[in-house]
C-alpha cells in the first residue's frame, strides 16, 4: 500500500496542472464564501474566507514542488550500501531477500562462505537442505521468524535464523551463525586472551588459534596489533591466510607490514585429533591448532627462536616436548613430565624410554617419519611405562626451522581421569566384597545360632564346678567372639542392625574419651577440640563409639614411639562443601569428625586398600584386618562419608562427614526395657516356629519348649500356612525372613488375612533396618542372629505381650 501511494505522489508531482483545476478551485472558493455569508451575513468575512482557500491551495502546490520527498507517504528506496556495511561490521554472514525471492543485499562473509552469492534458500546443492531452508523461510513469512540448526557447509556447521523485516515486512533477513562446540579448546582461548597471552606478546611471540576451516578463533594482543593495527580489533571468524603473505623465497610475512616486516617462523601445535589405535593419521589441517609466529632474527638460524619456543612450551597447560631428527628429547615441559610420570628434574633420552617395551619400536619409527618426512602431524596410541594398563594418545607433529628441534610431542595428562577410573573400580570392588561378606555373615550366623543355643541348653544341665561346665562355657565364649567377627563383616557390608538416635558428636567423643586414654597408653597424648554451631546428626551412638575407638587404636599402632592423637569436630556448611569440589561428597550441611595422628603415615599404594576387609599391614596374628572396614561400613550405613589423608612421615588423618539431621519430628526412641529376670522368661501358649535351617529350628524348638511353650514347627512358608490353618490356638508366629519356596514376609502377609491379631517375631542374620525397608508389614518384632536361648525366650515373651490393634 505504501509503495503504491509513493508511486501516485511521484506521478502527480511530475504531471502538469489539469485545465479543470483552476475553475474547480474558484468554484470551491465561491461556494465556501456563499456558505459563510449565509451563516454570518458579513460580505467581507465571506470574501476573505474564499481568498484564504485559494491562497492555501497555491502554497501547497508550491511547497510540493520545493520538497517532494518530505511529503511522500511511503519510505524511500533503501540504501543497501549502508545495510551491507552494517552487515560486514557484525562479522556474521547476512543476506536479505524480497518477496519475489531476489537477493537484494548480502555481507562479504556471506560471499566467502557461499561463493557466487547464491540466493537463499539455494545456498547448498543438497536438495534436502534446500527444502528445509525453504520450509523455514515459509515459516518466517507466516509467523515472523524461522530457524534451522546444524546446516553443514564443509567444515562449518551453521545455525540459520530467518526474520521478516522492513516497514511493510516485505523482506526476509537471513543470518548464518557458526555453531560453537564447547570443548577443552576454551582453555586455550582463555590462555591466549588472558594474562598469559599478554606475557607472550611482551616476549615478542604472536599466538593465534585457528579452526580446521582456517578461520581465526582467538589471538593474543601482539598478533592483533601487528595483523590488524589495533590491539582491540575483532578479527574472529576471519580467514587467517588473508593476514599473511609469502614472498618468492617462500618466507612468511604479515600482509599488513608489506615490505617493512621481518620474516616469521611458524610453529603449528595440533590441539585435537581423532586418533585410531595402531598408527598416525590425519594432517595438521584436520582440526583446530595453535599457531605461533616468531620474528626471525636477522641472519640467524633457529637457535634463538628455539629458546622462545621452549619458554612458551613451559607456560602452556598441556604436555609438550621436542625431539631432534635422531629422536633425542631436547625439552619437556612440566605438564608433559607429569603426564608421563617423570620425577622432577629428570628428562628421558628418547621418547621410547617413556612407553612400554612393546611400543618402543612403534614410537621410534613414528618419530623418525615425522622428523625427516613432509611436515605433518598425527597420533599414535601407546602404553606408558608407569601405567601400562591404560592406553594413551601420543600426538606428533613435524616442525621445521627451529634448529635441532624436528618433532613436537604432545601427551595428554590422564592423571585425573585415571584417578576417577581407579575410584570407580575400587567402589565396584568394595560393593562386590560387601555383598560377599554379607552373605557369608548371614550363613555363619545360622551356624553360630545353633552352637550358642546348644551351649545354653547344655549349661542348663550343668552347674559351675562340673567337669564339662568350663568346656561348654569356653565353646560359648569362642562362639560369641565369632559372632563379633560376623557383626564386623555386616558392618562393612552395611547390613548390621543400627539403633539410630538424634545426637551431638561432641557428646559421643566425651563419652569415649576416658576409654581412649586407657587404650592409648602413656606415650600417646590425646587432644580433643570442638567447633561451634555443630548440627545434630542421626546415627547409632554405640556404633559411632566403635568408629572412634577403631580409628584411635589404629593411630596408636602407627605411633610406636609415641605421639599425639587429635580428635576434632567442626561444622561444614554447604557453601564450604561446594568450595571443596569433592566429587563424591554431595553439596549439603555436614558435621565433621577428624581423627589425626603424628605417626608414620600410610604409603600411597596402600592408602587405596585400607578399607578392604582382611587387609592389614600388621604382623601375622596381630589384627583381623576388619577395623577400618568396620568403620567404613558404619559410616556409610549412617549416611556419611569417610576420607583418608596421609603423607609418609607426617601422620594420617581420617575425616568423617555426617549429614546434619534436618527432620522436624524425629522418631521417638523406644524406652529402655527393664532387665528381664530368668524366671520371667517362662511362659505358656502355642508357638509356630518356621525355619528352613534344621539346626537353628531344632535348638529354637528345644529352647522354647524348655520355657513352657508348646511349639509347632515348619520348614518353609508354605508348610507354615498349612500348620496355621490346622490349628486355631496359635499365640505367636516366629519365622525366619529368607527361606526357599515362600519367604517369611510373604507367609506373614497371607497369615494376617485370616489372623489379623497374630503376633509375629522375625529372626534373621541381616540388618533390621534393611529388612524393614523391604518388609511392608506393621506390628512385627525382630530378633537378630545369632541369639542365645535366653534372648529368644525374652523376645518371644515380649512379642506375645504386644497385641496389635484389630483391623
Amino acid at each position: 500500500m505504501a509503495a503504491r501511494l509513493k508511486k501516485e505522489d511521484e506521478a502527480w508531482l511530475d504531471q502538469p496542472p489539469s485545465p479543470f483545476a483552476l475553475p474547480l478551485l474558484l468554484g470551491a472558493a465561491l461556494l465556501s464564501a456563499g456558505l459563510v455569508f449565509y451563516a454570518a451575513g458579513n460580505v467581507a468575512l465571506a470574501a476573505g474566507f474564499g481568498a484564504s482557500i485559494i491562497a492555501i491551495a497555491a502554497l501547497m502546490r508550491w511547497y510540493r514542488h520545493l520538497y517532494p520527498a518530505a511529503l511522500s507517504h511511503s519510505e524511500a528506496t533503501p540504501d543497501w550500501t549502508v545495510a551491507r556495511a552494517a552487515a560486514d561490521a557484525s562479522h556474521i554472514a547476512i543476506a536479505v531477500t524480497d518477496r519475489a525471492g531476489r537477493l537484494v543485499c548480502a555481507s562479504d562473509l556471506f560471499g566467502e562462505w557461499f561463493p557466487g552469492y547464491p540466493t537463499p534458500p539455494g545456498v547448498t546443492g543438497d536438495a534436502a537442505l534446500t527444502e528445509s531452508l525453504s520450509q523455514a523461510a515459509r515459516a518466517a513469512w507466516r509467523d515472523g521468524d524461522g530457524k534451522l540448526e546444524g546446516l553443514a557447509m564443509g567444515a562449518l556447521r551453521l545455525d540459520v535464523d530467518i526474520a521478516r523485516t522492513g516497514r511493510s515486512e516485505d523482506y526476509l533477513l537471513w543470518r548464518f551463525t557458526p555453531v560453537r562446540q564447547p570443548s577443552a579448546l576454551d582453555d586455550v582461548h582463555r590462555f591466549l586472551t588472558g594474562e598469559a597471552g599478554r606475557q607472550l606478546g611482551e616476549a615478542g611471540i604472536m599466538a593465534v588459534m585457528i579452526g580446521g576451516e582456517g578461520r581465526i578463533r582467538a589471538a593474543n594482543g601482539a598478533f592483533l596489533l601487528r595483523a590488524a593495527g589495533r590491539i582491540d580489533a575483532n578479527i574472529t571468524g576471519r580467514d587467517f591466510a588473508a593476514h599473511m603473505r609469502v614472498d618468492d623465497k617462500g618466507r612468511l610475512f604479515l600482509a599488513r607490514e608489506e615490505n617493512g616486516g621481518l620474516p616469521l617462523r611458524l610453529l603449528q601445535v595440533p590441539l585435537r585429533r581423532a586418533s585410531q589405535p595402531g598408527g598416525a593419521q590425519g594432517s595438521a589441517q584436520d582440526g583446530p591448532m595453535l599457531l605461533l609466529l616468531i620474528d626471525e632474527p636477522s641472519g640467524g638460524g633457529g637457535t634463538s627462536a628455539l629458546s622462545y619456543i621452549e619458554t612458551l612450551l613451559s607456560l602452556l597447560p598441556f604436555g609438550l616436548a621436542m625431539a631432534d631428527r635422531d629422536g633425542r628429547i631436547l625439552f619437556v615441559n612440566k605438564a608433559f613430565a607429569r603426564a608421563a610420570g617423570l620425577k622432577a628434574g629428570t628428562k628421558p633420552s628418547y621418547p621410547g624410554d617413556l612407553v612400554a617395551r612393546e611400543d618402543q619400536a612403534a614410537v621410534a619409527d613414528a618419530v623418525r617419519r615425522f622428523a625427516v618426512g613432509p611436515q605433518m602431524s598425527g597420533d599414535i596410541v601407546v602404553r606408558m611405562r608407569e601405567q601400562p594398563d591404560e592406553p594413551t594418545a601420543l600426538s606428533l607433529a613435524g616442525v621445521r626451522g627451529l634448529g635441532e628441534a624436528a618433532v613436537l610431542l604432545s601427551l595428554k595428562d590422564n592423571s585425573e581421569e585415571s584417578k576417577l577410573k581407579r575410584q570407580v573400580a575400587q567402589a565396584t570392588k568394595m560393593q562386590a566384597i560387601g555383598q560377599l561378606a554379607g552373605g557369608v555373615a548371614h550363613d555363619f550366623n545360622n551356624i553360630l545360632t545353633a552352637i550358642i543355643g546348644h551351649c545354653d541348653l547344655m549349661l542348663m544341665r550343668h552347674t559351675p564346678g562340673d567337669s564339662d561346665y568350663d568346656d561348654i562355657q569356653q565353646v560359648k565364649s569362642n562362639s560369641n567372639r565369632a559372632a563379633g567377627l560376623t557383626r564386623q563383616l555386616l558392618a562393612f557390608s552395611r547390613q548390621q542392625t543400627l539403633r539410630p538416635q538424634i545426637l551431638q558428636l561432641p557428646d559421643i567423643v566425651s563419652d569415649v574419651s576416658n576409654l581412649l586414654k586407657r587404650l592409648l597408653g602413656e606415650n600417646v597424648r590425646l587432644e580433643v577440640s570442638h567447633g561451634r554451631n555443630l548440627g545434630a546428626v542421626r546415627a547409632d551412638p554405640g556404633q559411632l563409639e566403635q568408629v572412634i575407638v577403631n580409628l584411635a587404636v589404629n593411630a596408636r599402632d602407627a605411633m610406636p614411639e609415641g605421639g599425639t592423637l587429635n580428635i576434632q569436630t567442626y561444622a561444614v556448611p554447604a557453601a564450604k562443601a561446594r568450595e571443596m569440589r569433592q566429587q563424591i561428597l554431595p553439596i549439603s550441611d555436614y558435621t565433621a569428625l577428624r581423627v589425626s595422628d603424628t605417626g608414620l603415615g600410610i604409603p600411597p599404594d596402600i592408602l587405596a586398600k585400607i578399607f578392604e576387609p582382611f587387609f592389614t599391614t600388621k604382623e601375622l596374628g596381630k589384627g583381623t584386618g576388619l577395623g577400618l572396614s568396620t568403620v567404613y561400613g558404619i559410616v556409610k550405613q549412617s549416611g556419611g562419608y569417610i576420607f583418608a589423608e596421609s603423607e609418609l612421615g607426617r601422620g594420617a588423618s581420617f575425616v568423617i562427614y555426617l549429614p546434619v539431621y534436618a527432620g522436624a519430628d524425629a522418631e521417638e526412641e523406644a524406652p529402655l526395657r527393664e532387665p528381664v529376670k530368668r524366671a520371667e522368661t517362662w511362659g505358656s501358649g502355642t508357638i509356630l516356629l518356621v525355619e528352613d535351617e534344621d539346626m537353628v529350628r531344632a535348638v529354637a524348638e528345644r529352647a522354647l519348649t524348655r520355657q513352657g511353650y508348646k511349639v509347632l514347627t515348619a520348614n518353609d512358608g508354605e508348610q507354615g500356612l498349612e500348620v496355621l490353618a490346622a490349628h486355631d490356638d496359635i499365640d505367636l508366629l516366629i519365622s525366619d525372613v529368607v527361606m526357599p519356596n515362600m519367604d517369611g514376609p510373604a507367609m506373614v502377609a497371607q497369615a494376617r488375612r485370616t489372623h489379623p491379631r497374630l503376633p509375629v517375631l522375625f529372626m534373621s542374620g541381616y540388618a533390621e533396618e534393611q529388612l524393614r525397608k523391604s518388609i511392608d508389614i506393621a506390628n512385627v518384632a525382630f530378633l537378630p542372629k545369632p541369639f542365645s536361648v535366653n534372648q529368644l525366650a525374652q523376645a518371644a515373651r515380649d512379642t506375645m505381650a504386644m497385641q496389635p490393634a484389630a483391623e
